[in-house]
């Protein structure tokens, strides 16, 4: 609901500690104070306003959605530390493999053509789809993939904003598209990363870990590598780095990947995240099973669910509440993780994909605030993934996260 039920907030226990106290200073910026004015009045506005003049924490609520890519370039040391210093205390490397078989940290496996400078490299001519320019009946595209690089050709290559000008006629031009509400300030130089880098560049940020399994765009075994070597190398980089599975929440949205870590790395396996989105079947889903269904996962040894934020939330009386859904998984015993808070831009007109069964309802950015509040109060959320971990943190110092 949109009112703050004050009463509740000492009442929060979140699973997830909070976060090593080393790293870089943590500054809040201006954006969480810009979103606590735009609120209308009343006790959440009064609340969080109250907390202006506090000392940033680090905390394990808030979790850095690849970095912090509503302004960097994702899955980069910059972007990262950028969410390390808006305070996230975990942070997350999209998991994914080269031709060489090193890990490293991508959304997909495929994503090379939006998120790198690949198109206009001497690596373009790696993609397994060349750049095609559009025309009038087609779209311009594209697919470059990591499985077609060695790690070594892998890092040559320079990160950008993830997107894409589906109206270029050239591979210069299709490296535009850039979404209005996000910028290319903070793009030069920026540095790739493989997984190992990730785990060591987390580490001296005092953040925790929250690595996904991506799933592979090539058909697997790939090179004689399978799917559970796959998910096997994932961990073993974190036991190798002696990195204690207490602080590691590997994800996947395939739920063979996190029974495999049940099963085989148990220690790890406690913490597994079972990612789950609204369009992999949400809305054909029966609610009369949801009991027994997470019942099933709970029985499997599952802990964590991660649903997207359009799974959590609905419209009741005309204000934002939380889903029918959530409420059955969190009577079924799994700590719920949500994602991912500000990446769907101004909310003047809805919140799009995200904020899909109330999107009639979202008409400021300051519902952003008022999502969030929904999801630590009513939903019961033991994390937030965020494109800026900065309004999160501030969030969660202010009700005692």
């Amino acid at each position: 609901m949109r009112h703050l039920a004050l009463s509740a907030t000492l009442l929060i226990c979140p699973i997830l500690a909070q976060a090593q106290a080393t790293g870089p200073a943590i500054s809040y910026g201006v954006r969480p104070a810009y979103l606590i004015d735009k609120l209308p009045a009343g006790p959440l506005k009064d609340k969080l306003a109250a907390c202006e003049g506090q000392t940033p924490e680090r905390t394990t609520f808030s979790i850095g959605h690849r970095g912090g890519p509503l302004m960097f370039p994702e899955h980069t040391v910059e972007s990262n530390r950028a969410a390390a210093r808006m305070g996230a205390g975990i942070l997350e490397c999209d998991v994914t493999f080269t031709k060489d078989l090193e890990l490293v940290c991508r959304h997909a496996q495929n994503d090379l053509h939006t998120t790198t400078d690949i198109l206009t490299s001497d690596l373009a001519e790696t993609c397994v789809t060349p750049f095609t320019a559009a025309t009038a009946e087609t779209p311009a595209k594209a697919e470059c993939r990591t499985s077609e690089l060695t790690l070594a050709q892998f890092k040559s290559l320079s990160p950008k904003m993830d997107s894409r000008d589906k109206t270029a006629t050239t591979p210069a031009g299709y490296q535009g598209g850039l979404a209005r509400f996000r910028t290319d300030l903070y793009t030069d130089g920026a540095q790739l990363m493989t997984h190992k880098d990730s785990i060591a560049l987390f580490r001296d940020l005092g953040a925790k870990f929250t690595p996904e399994l991506k799933s592979p765009a090539v058909e697997m075994p790939f090179n004689g590598f399978t799917q559970a070597d796959y998910a096997q190398k994932l961990i073993d980089e974190y036991k190798e780095a002696g990195v204690p599975a207490s602080d590691v929440w590997a994800q996947s949205f395939n739920l063979d990947d996190i029974l495999y870590w049940i099963d085989h790395e148990p220690d790890f396996g406690k913490q597994a995240v079972y990612l789950v989105q609204w369009s992999r079947g949400f809305d054909e889903q029966d609610p009369t099973t949801w009991a027994q269904d997470f019942a099933a996962l709970k029985a499997r040894g599952v802990q964590y669910l991660a649903p997207s934020i359009n799974m959590l939330l609905t419209a009741e009386n005309g204000q934002i509440a939380a889903s029918a859904y959530a409420r059955a998984a969190k009577a079924a015993g799994l700590k719920l993780i949500a994602w991912s808070l500000e990446r769907s831009g101004p909310l003047a007109q809805g919140g799009g994909w995200y904020f899909k069964p109330v999107n009639d309802i979202v008409d400021t950015d300051a519902d952003y605030l008022v999502a969030l509040d929904v999801l630590a109060q009513e939903v019961g959320v033991d994390g937030v993934f965020s494109d800026w971990p900065a309004t999160v943190t501030y969030y969660a110092n202010c009700m005692g996260l």
